[in-house]
This record gives C-alpha cells, sequence and structure tokens, in this order.
C-alpha cells in the first residue's frame, strides 16, 4: 500500500486498466506500431529484472542516450522499478562530452539507443561500462556494443514487486542544456515529481482527462524537464497513448497523423509553424480573410488540423520566452497557446498564462498553486521556493548555496511583478551587458521590439563593450524570399522607428543580417532551441566594432 511517504506510481494502475489498449505508438514509414500498456508493462518489468541481475549498487544512477523513442520510455520505466536513478543525456553530445558526464555523474550502466553519430560518441563511453543498445532505428548508428535490447530483455522473467521510491528518494539528475556555462547536475527527488501530479490535480491547466483519454506527442528531448513532466509523466499518471516523431523531416506529418490533446512546444517551433503558414498565405491576405466570419472559421479549423492541433485541449509553450506578438497572431487564426515559466532546477513549475488571461501582454502569468515568488530589492533577480525544488546540484555544495539560500531558489532570471501578481521577465541575470559608456543593457527587452518582423526567425542582441548595442538576425524564409533593397529599406524603417522609442544608451546602432542559421549542429543553440549567446558573441565579435562604426543602419554579413 502506499503511505504519504511513498511515491505513488499511477503507472501500475493504468497497466492493468488499459492492459489491452494501446499506449507507445512508433512511426516506421507510412506504418506506426503500437506497444499495449501491458505489453509495456511486461518490457519494462523484464528489464528491471535484468538491471537488478548485473549486480550494480544500490541506488545506481543509470545513464540514457538517445533521441525520444518506445524504448527510452521503456528503459525509464524499468529504471524506476528497479530502484535506480535516471541520468538521461542529449542524444547529440560529443564523446569528450559523454565522458565529461558519465565521468561526473558516476554513471554505473549506460542505455545507448536513436543516435546518429555512436561511431565518435562511444569513445566517450569508460571502459568497462556495461550498456544496453536498443533496436536500430533507419538513418541512426547500428550499436553493436554491450547487451542487445530483445536479447537481454528476453533472458528474464518479468519482475513481480517493483521498487517503491519514498518521496525523499532521488528520481532523476538532469544535466542542464549550458545555455549559461558548462551544464550541471539537477537533482531532483520524486517529492518534487509528485508534486507537479497533485498540481495538475488542483489546477488541470493541462486539461487532462482524468479517464484515461488522453493523447501525447513526444518530439522534444526526453531528457529536458519539461518533456520529462508535461509529456513523460503526464501520461504515466493520467493514461493515454504517447507517439514518437521518426525524424525530423517526418514531424509534420507525423503530428497531423497524431492530432494530441495536449500539445508542448519551444518558440522557435512557434517560429516555424507560423514562417510555414505565411508562406503560403501572406499576412495581408490572411488578415483580410480572418475578417470574413465564414472563411475565418474554415480558415481557423484547416490550419488547427494542418497543424496537428484539431484535437488539442491544451497547447503550451515554454523553455523559452515566447513573444506576446507571436501567442496573439497564433490566437487570431484559433490556437490558444498557454504560456508556462519554470526551468530544470524546480521541475519547470513558476508562474502560468493561461489562455483566458490577454490583458497582461509580456507577462509569464501568476504563480503556480504552492509556489512562492518574490523579487531581489537590489538585483531584481526573480526568487522562488516550493515543493517542486531541486534537492542540489550533484556534487556541487558551493553552486548550490549560491543558488538556493534560506529556501529561495535564485533562478538566474531578472524581472518584476506587478499589482496583480504577474510575472515580467526582463532578461537573464547572466545576459544584461556593459556597454563602453558603463550602461547596463538587458537583450530580452531590446529583442521584444521586434517581435512583429516576420522577415526574422531568430534575433540577438549583443554589444559587449561597444558604445550602443547592435542586433543579429537570422532571415525567415519569407525574408530570405524578399529581394535585398526591399530588406534594406524596410530594416532601416523599423530600426529608426524602434530607436524612436529607446532612450539614447539603448538605441541600437546597427542591425546585422547574418548568412548562416543559428543551430544545434553549430553549436549557437541549446537541443532545446535556445540560442547560447555566449556562443554567439564568440563566432561573431571580432566584427562588432566594424559593424558598430559602419555609417550604414543595416548590414548584410558577407
Amino acid at each position: 500500500m502506499n503511505t504519504p511517504e511513498t511515491f505513488d506510481f499511477k503507472f501500475y494502475e493504468w497497466e492493468e486498466k488499459f492492459r489491452d489498449k494501446p499506449f507507445l505508438k512508433q512511426p516506421f514509414g507510412d506504418e506506426w506500431e503500437i506497444y499495449t500498456w501491458g505489453e509495456v508493462g511486461q518490457y519494462a518489468r523484464k528489464l528491471a529484472t535484468g538491471l537488478r541481475s548485473l549486480g550494480l549498487r544500490e541506488n545506481a544512477h543509470i545513464g540514457l542516450i538517445s533521441k525520444n523513442c518506445r524504448e527510452w520510455i521503456i528503459a525509464d520505466l524499468a529504471i524506476v522499478m528497479a530502484g535506480y536513478i535516471s541520468v538521461p543525456f542529449f542524444p547529440n553530445l560529443t564523446s569528450g562530452e559523454i565522458n565529461t558526464l558519465l565521468t561526473f555523474g558516476d554513471v554505473d550502466l549506460l542505455f545507448a539507443g536513436k543516435v546518429e553519430d555512436w561511431e565518435e560518441q562511444k569513445a566517450g563511453v569508460p571502459e568497462g561500462m556495461p550498456i544496453i543498445s536498443f533496436p536500430t532505428y533507419k538513418g541512426c548508428s547500428d550499436i553493436t556494443e554491450g547487451h542487445q535490447w530483445f536479447d537481454f530483455i528476453n533472458q528474464h522473467e518479468p519482475l513481480q514487486e517493483p521498487h517503491k521510491p519514498k518521496l525523499s528518494d532521488v528520481w532523476t539528475i538532469i544535466f542542464t542544456s549550458g545555455t549559461t556555462g558548462n551544464p550541471k547536475g539537477v537533482v531532483l527527488d520524486y517529492l518534487a515529481n509528485q508534486s507537479t501530479a497533485e498540481l495538475t490535480l488542483d489546477t488541470n491547466a493541462l486539461k487532462i482527462d482524468f479517464n484515461g483519454n488522453n493523447t501525447f506527442f513526444s518530439y522534444l528531448p526526453l531528457n529536458h524537464i519539461a518533456e520529462r513532466v508535461v509529456v513523460e509523466y503526464a501520461v504515466f499518471r493520467f493514461g493515454g497513448t504517447l507517439s514518437f516523431a521518426e525524424n525530423l523531416d517526418t514531424f509534420a506529418k507525423n503530428l497531423q497523423e497524431t492530432q494530441p490533446t495536449v500539445f508542448f512546444a519551444v518558440p522557435r517551433i512557434w517560429t516555424k509553424f507560423q514562417m510555414g503558414i505565411l508562406s503560403k498565405i501572406p499576412q495581408e491576405k490572411l488578415s483580410k480573410l480572418l475578417k470574413i466570419p465564414v472563411l475565418s472559421w474554415i480558415l481557423k479549423r484547416k490550419f488547427n488540423k494542418a497543424l496537428g492541433l484539431s484535437k488539442a485541449r491544451s497547447i503550451v509553450s515554454g523553455a523559452a520566452p515566447l513573444q506576446e506578438t507571436q501567442r496573439t497572431w497564433f490566437r487570431k487564426i484559433g490556437v490558444s497557446i498557454t504560456n508556462g515559466y519554470g526551468m530544470t532546477e524546480n521541475c519547470a513549475i513558476t508562474t502560468h498564462l493561461g489562455d483566458g488571461i490577454i490583458d497582461k501582454p509580456g507577462s509569464v502569468g501568476l504563480a503556480q498553486p504552492g509556489v512562492e515568488l518574490k523579487i531581489d530589492s537590489e538585483t531584481s533577480e526573480i526568487l522562488m521556493r516550493g515543493p517542486f525544488m531541486m534537492k542540489e546540484y550533484y556534487k556541487q555544495p558551493e553552486l548550490t548555496a549560491e543558488v538556493i539560500k534560506e529556501s529561495w531558489l535564485h533562478t538566474g532570471d531578472q524581472g518584476h511583478i506587478d499589482a496583480d501578481g504577474f510575472l515580467f521577465i526582463t532578461g537573464r541575470v547572466k545576459d544584461i551587458f556593459k556597454t563602453s559608456k558603463g550602461k547596463y543593457i538587458e537583450p530580452l527587452v531590446l529583442e521584444s521590439y521586434f517581435g512583429d518582423i516576420l522577415e526574422f526567425e531568430q534575433i540577438c542582441v549583443a554589444g559587449l563593450g561597444l558604445p550602443q548595442p547592435i542586433c543579429l538576425g537570422v532571415l525567415s524564409e519569407i525574408g530570405l524570399a524578399k529581394p535585398k533593397d526591399e530588406l534594406q529599406k524596410h530594416f532601416s524603417d523599423y530600426l529608426e522607428k524602434v530607436n524612436a522609442q529607446l532612450p539614447g544608451y539603448k538605441k541600437i546602432s546597427t542591425l546585422i543580417l547574418v548568412k548562416d542559421p543559428w543551430a544545434v549542429e553549430n553549436g549557437l543553440m541549446t537541443p532545446t532551441l535556445k540560442i547560447k549567446r555566449n556562443k554567439i558573441d564568440k563566432a561573431y565579435e571580432e566584427n562588432y566594432m566594424n559593424w558598430h562604426q559602419d555609417d550604414a543602419s543595416v548590414i548584410f554579413e558577407n
């Protein structure tokens, strides 16, 4: 029996109740292979028995490196059942990064699966470390090292008495994506995990059907806290089906075929969706069509179905700031986005801006139940506390003490709370830079002025040590389709309009249109599609002064 001190793992109830109903749906071309709840339970129980047979230490750390797939979920279930601690990684790590994290994270065994460059990555796995490899996926590496998935599972009987974690036990160690430096191992316990479930039961912001009629779609890295909580553990707790994307090229097709009831995305995905629509219907024409009631209704239904959102009861954005202009744009086409604010260190739970709140432009919403918020009077840093907080940074007591002071988590974000309790974020403490005039610049605030420019897909305000800030931008498909002279005038006029609203020290001297997109592959974005400002600075800083001093206000990078 569960006690208040024991983690209430609802998976077992759905495993029994939905034994013959679909759970995990994996696409292979035009076909979907389906595992039922009962089948997944049996695989996980056999795998848990297998893990226990390997003689691992108590509370062993089990690594996971793979893109999202059904085996990832089964492995994660088995880790809980066996009484071990999951340590998941981004699937695109280099061998050097893998070696650092496996060693620092004291990982005892590694699940390796749907990755594209195992030949390079495996050099980072310490000699002698046990490996369990997933089946090979098309376009991904064939991993021949270690125990093979089905061979290993089929050697063992299902575990009949799974481990029952205490709420104080460590659930997972998640290494952050490194937007502000080296990754840190965030230690989360089962209390933090269960508190997110209780929050859903209290508020049901995700509009979950508690009878198990839910459809989830998983494509953002499963080692990211928001994907773990909003997708993986939501389906464990509340039942339903979980579908995956086969690869980047089939993402849109797989999402359309799934039509999830809960959909979670980051701002970069919303930008891609927006650009896709506007590449077919220009904004001026779209605005006119949406003013005609019947056409507006037809278009909204068409857009929702094409995006894969026709059955979505809850549509959530998180992991990075969502421009208010973009949220408004989607509302006009019938897509109401719930904006959330949180971080790995607090299980992605801080504030929430539901689709019914439309009178607080720029806000990230009100504190979630159980969350206390305040602003540091000296630094304007956002502080929070609640049951969702991490225990510590793994093996970094000094850093933990810097971040958690007197039970308050120092988020690293700056902002303010208005009279009604709504939180506004103005930037990252570490992102703020000083110009050569001694003035501090908050990049996020200045970037918000460019949210209406559809010709931009990515932007970054920079300029440490320059007299004035500059702005770098990556053109969208809409921008790339326009003549250079038209863009030159458009951006020049827009920059003049923006600067007219800014005090002197904040005026942007130059707008630079860079030639190469910022991507995960070139190291300028995290795997969760946030820009790495420090890496962008390193990539372009040798040109900053020349760009600033150029007579032209808009420059195309050579």
